[in-house]
């Protein structure tokens, strides 16, 4: 399973944005991360996230670590991967109970 880092595109597994992928903008500390879809490409917005919220993919884009939204963007369609984030993905690891 990829670990959690600054670039990491992931899945988020709970809440209204369930399904929705996301970067990891930067790593708050060991439970936390702060993401962004952006919201002009997945609608998700940037926000601090636990980390047993997401599915990290095998997929990464080359951001600096607390990367704007606009520089998230500009990564993705360089990385050729604005229409790979747009598609909602099902996640396949199951919550764990709290």
């Amino acid at each position: 399973m990829p670990s959690i880092e600054v670039g990491r595109v992931c899945v988020k597994l709970l809440g209204r944005e369930a399904g929705k992928k996301c970067v990891v903008v930067d790593v708050v500390d060991k439970n936390f991360v702060l993401i962004t879809g952006p919201k002009s490409v997945t609608g998700v917005r940037r926000r601090r996230t636990n980390v047993d919220h997401l599915e990290p993919t095998a997929e990464q884009v080359e951001v600096k670590k607390g990367a704007a939204d606009d520089d998230v963007e500009k990564a993705l369609t360089k990385a050729k991967k604005t229409k790979f984030m747009k598609e909602d993905a099902l996640p396949t690891q199951a919550p764990r109970a709290a």
